[in-house]
């Protein structure tokens, strides 16, 4: 095949139908009609005599060559980008732009109140939409429509890059009115009655099975290599929650210390350190490869594990 007579314009289609699934949206992605977008995909067929998209019954479904092609593709987009894109394209304090973070709230409550305020500094312009876990999948990232996700992850796809931004201890949060504070040994500690917090990963959540500790968590977890397990009242997935149910004075919230502390004036509550050792949680920062030479992307992503590391008492990275 000559190379001199294929139209890379056809490979930016073939990205963006393969992400999308869809002609109407990849057409809208590429600000291009559909009658365009559906010529386009005549001629990839034509040009790697395949159908590449199949209408099925779950819409249009990739084949074995498409399926194939899709890494090939991106590749060959992220290198072409990268060897065009000028150093000095992204101007922060120019920059109109929009970046979707998916963020636990336990990221928004703890990390990005402070990168909010040096944007409001470094790049008035730019605007944070913040996605719960439950609106993200990881093929949404895999796509780009995501900027980055900012949580827990006991899991993540390897094509991933990933950055870690601190290691977090626990604390317990308590009602001053409880009376396991009188002894807060471990043995009362069991005794007690807690509130579970958790929301590590993205994606719509599911119930949970107070017996499944493997799945319960850091504090569970700790607790069944000792051979004990606490009594479990409410699950909830948001910090905000049970931080506010721990002004009951029947229930103790052991969660990240740093969300912790956000309640440290309020009169309401109490902080002590947990009576047992649990290991450090650590909080990552993921993206695509799509994304990764991206100026803009580069940009915030330096800011948000610079802040970190000042939140975590660390010097800036070089």
């Amino acid at each position: 095949m000559n190379l001199n007579r294929i139209d890379l314009n056809l490979l930016v289609y073939l990205d963006a139908l393969l992400r999308e699934r869809n002609v109407t949206q990849a057409a809208n992605q590429l600000n291009l009609s559909q009658p365009a977008m559906s010529n386009g995909l005549r001629r990839l067929r034509e040009l790697f005599d395949d159908p590449l998209l199949v209408r099925t019954s779950d819409g249009m479904t990739p084949t074995e060559r498409a399926l194939e092609l899709e890494p090939l593709v991106r590749d060959v987009l992220m290198n072409i980008e990268q060897a065009v894109q000028p150093r000095s394209a992204f101007e922060p304090g120019e920059a109109q732009r929009v970046f979707r973070i998916m963020a636990s709230d336990y990221a928004e409550s703890t990390l990005l109140p402070t990168v909010l305020g040096k944007l409001r500094t470094e790049a008035p312009g730019i605007t944070l939409d913040i996605m719960t876990p439950s609106d993200v999948s990881f093929l949404d990232v895999e796509r780009g429509k995501v900027d980055m996700v900012i949580n827990r992850f006991d899991q993540m796809p390897q094509s991933f890059h990933q950055i870690h931004l601190w290691d977090d201890t626990f604390a317990c949060l308590l009602s001053p009115e409880n009376p396991v504070l009188e002894d807060f040994s471990l043995e009362n500690y069991l005794k007690a009655n807690h509130v579970w917090v958790s929301k590590t990963g993205m994606g719509v959540g599911v119930g949970v099975d107070p017996d499944d500790v493997q799945r319960l968590g850091w504090v569970d977890a700790a607790l069944n290599k000792l051979g004990k397990k606490r009594q479990i009242r409410v699950f909830t997935r948001h910090y905000q929650a049970a931080m506010t149910l721990a002004e009951q004075n029947d229930l103790i919230v052991t969660l990240p210390n740093r969300a912790a502390q956000l309640k440290r004036d309020n009169p309401r509550v109490v902080l002590r350190e947990p009576p047992l050792d649990i290991p450090p949680l650590e909080l990552k920062m993921a993206w695509s490869p799509l994304l990764q030479h991206n100026p803009g992307n580069r940009w915030l992503r330096r800011l948000i594990v610079d802040t970190a590391r000042e939140l975590d008492g660390k010097p800036p990275t070089a």
